[in-house]
């Protein structure tokens, strides 16, 4: 397991040094360790080229069970001391989500940790990041970027137009807006966008929660953007060929409150980034590694 760990992480961070410093062990030790796996293998799973070194086609596939066995080990090992957390757990959502990706979530949380109480927070990404920064919450997910919290990418979501399936639209006529108030990621783009394509707009109505833009759209006082999790039978998406810019993915972040927070939010958080960044890995087994 233990090369196999460092096979992972060279192929992960392209470099023997890197990988080193991640599995904390000298260079030496890491090219040791990568030549005792060769040896047990009885083929090369790197090949050098030029001044850098390349997975082999051999490699690539180890690659690729090595990431899979690695997972399943430590979900083994981990799911050993699951029903052994117990407590409670504050996480906040944005609305956006909340109805969509986090009762998945949940219910991962539920079967995983079946002793955990959670309180689940619902509000917007800027207040929840108020929040977590003030201790009333552990976890939060959050559209918005930041470097004060550890915090990885949980899902990233396309960004659409939408508006009401009943909904006239007139492309002679200025973009009837639909807004949150600021601090909003969504009203950013959505200004950022048309300025930047040069369509005209106004903002119709401003909505302090996503229910009030909901219900803005329903009467059909205009036209918003927001992720796909908010797309319903009640609403339509308009495209390019209607004339509407193109609209750049957004992403949600899991972010925990700090490295000190209690133990049961830092398992749950180590759990999910492990999940992410293995299925991360996955996606690309081919790797060019400098030595």
């Amino acid at each position: 397991m233990e090369l196999l760990r460092t096979f992972v992480a060279i192929s992960e961070f392209s470099s023997f040094a890197a990988a080193a410093d991640q599995v904390h062990r000298t260079q030496s030790a890491v090219t040791q360790q990568m030549q005792r796996l060769e040896a047990q293998l009885g083929f090369a799973v790197f090949q050098k080229t030029g001044r850098s070194k390349q997975l082999t086609a051999q490699g690539s596939k180890l690659l690729e069970y090595a990431i899979r066995i690695l997972a399943l080990n430590d979900e083994a090992l981990g799911m050993l001391d699951m029903d052994d957390v117990k407590g409670s757990l504050r996480i906040g959502a944005p609305n956006d989500i909340a109805e969509t990706v986090l009762p998945s979530l949940l219910a991962r949380f539920a079967k995983i940790y079946p002793h955990l109480r959670m309180e689940i927070h619902v509000g917007r990404s800027p207040f929840l990041m108020q929040a977590l920064r003030r201790g009333e919450i552990d976890l939060t997910l959050s559209t918005r970027k930041s470097d004060a919290h550890p915090g990885f990418i949980l899902r990233t979501s396309p960004t659409v137009w939408l508006c009401a399936t009943d909904y006239v639209h007139n492309p002679a006529n200025p973009i009837k807006l639909v807004v949150a108030d600021e601090p909003s990621l969504f009203r950013e783009i959505a200004l950022q966008s048309l300025k930047e394509a040069g369509i005209a707009y106004h903002i119709s109505y401003v909505a302090p929660s996503l229910v009030g833009i909901k219900a803005a759209l329903r009467a059909g006082l205009g036209i918003t953007a927001r992720s796909i999790e908010m797309i319903s039978p009640e609403f339509r998406v308009l495209g390019e060929s209607e004339g509407f810019p193109r609209l750049p993915d957004v992403n949600f972040f899991l972010y925990l409150r700090d490295e000190q927070v209690g133990t049961i939010a830092k398992i749950v958080f180590d759990t999910l980034s492990k999940s992410s960044h293995d299925h991360g890995r996955a996606l690309s087994s081919s790797l060019a590694v400098a030595s």
